[in-house]
């Protein structure tokens, strides 16, 4: 598995032989939603990893984290340390019946489905090589900028941006939609002032999927896309890169922050922006200690700055705007709406320039 505390062994040598040849990079610097956006270098690559050699170079080398798993620390401990609760069975090829007899059954839905995501990653590494994905992504066309286009929305409207959801389904609210024509929605979104859209790509939980994700990207629709997804491989972040994506989203329920700053390089190196999602000011605190972090969106939804989920009326927006908000990210209040795109100005109270 690609995350650098859930590697095997051969990775975890190649990290620290890589790192004793090294050299220091300068750190990034956290932008705000109104900064500017650092021009991504070209992806590279080879047959080592580079972007694994890279980031053992600099003082990732000696994160806390890294000196712990070397020191035989398992990920859950780094990660219970660091506030995460969600638990990592690493155990890709076992039955999800085998692991809840080790580990008992799942604390709650996110980390159940973090459980079946490390299986199903497991599946596409196996379908699709990680060299494959690599050259796919390299391959698909250049990424739009998701920062940019949220930047310039709040910037012509003076209300937060907003990122519009393509969202079938939730574990909590079931069907939210049966009539779902993914493209239909987006163009929607689009031509009513939505300045970046969300697509849903797990498929058990949301009935979303990567093909929805690549159909919108190939429809004619300009707006930058985020994929999202419950990302724990670098895998899934290049695969989402080949089916169109311009930015993922990255739970930092989840994440460790070795994690969180290896998938913000892999990012970097497409050309894709990353949304930190937080839940509550631990995770918030640990986010803006990490060099590099652009966008960091705030849940108002339990699972287990860009204000995510919850929002339905003016009055809603001019509340997270009032917090300090720029972006909005919302879903179930538009999708169930009989036209969604039309949705937008009952959300804002108004019509949004675009």
């Amino acid at each position: 598995m690609e995350s650098l505390l859930a590697a095997p062994p051969s990775i975890r040598a190649s990290f620290a032989a890589a790192g004793a040849r090294g050299r220091s990079l300068p750190p990034s610097r956290v932008a705000t939603l109104a900064g500017a956006r650092a021009r991504a270098r070209p992806l590279r690559c080879a047959a080592k990893d580079y972007l694994l050699e890279e980031m053992a170079q600099d003082d990732m080398l000696n994160a806390t984290e890294l000196v712990q798993w070397e020191n035989g620390k398992s990920i859950n401990d780094i990660a219970a340390s660091q506030g995460i609760r969600i638990r990592r069975h690493c155990r890709p090829t076992a039955t999800l019946k085998e692991i809840e007899e080790e580990l008992g059954t799942p604390r709650n839905i996110l980390e159940k489905i973090i459980w079946e995501k490390e299986i199903e990653v497991a599946e596409g590494h196996a379908k699709i090589p990680m060299k494959d994905v690599i050259q796919a992504a390299m391959q698909a066309p250049p990424s739009r900028d998701f920062f940019g286009a949220l930047a310039a929305a709040y910037k012509l409207n003076g209300v937060p941006a907003l990122i519009a959801e393509v969202k079938k389904a939730s574990p909590s609210r079931g069907v939210l939609r049966e009539n779902f024509n993914p493209v239909e929605i987006g163009q929607a979104y689009e031509k009513n002032g939505a300045a970046c859209l969300s697509i849903l790509t797990d498929e058990k939980y949301f009935q979303g999927s990567f093909e929805n994700l690549e159909k919108v990207r190939k429809s004619g629709v300009k707006c930058p896309l985020l994929c999202k997804e419950f990302v724990i491989d670098k895998w899934q972040i290049y695969y989402a890169r080949s089916k169109g994506a311009d930015a993922v989203l990255l739970i930092a329920a989840v994440l460790p922050d070795l994690d969180i700053k290896y998938f913000l390089r892999i990012c970097k190196e497409l050309g894709m922006t990353a949304l930190i999602e937080v839940h509550d000011e631990r995770e918030m605190e640990r986010v803006l200690k990490i060099n590099g972090v652009q966008l960091i969106g705030i849940n108002n939804r339990s699972l287990g700055v860009v204000g995510e989920s919850g929002l339905f009326t003016p009055d809603d927006v001019a509340y997270v705007q009032n917090a300090g908000v720029s972006a909005v990210l919302v879903g179930e209040s538009l999708v169930k709406q009989e036209d969604p795109g039309r949705g937008i100005s009952g959300l804002y109270g108004k019509e949004l320039l675009h």
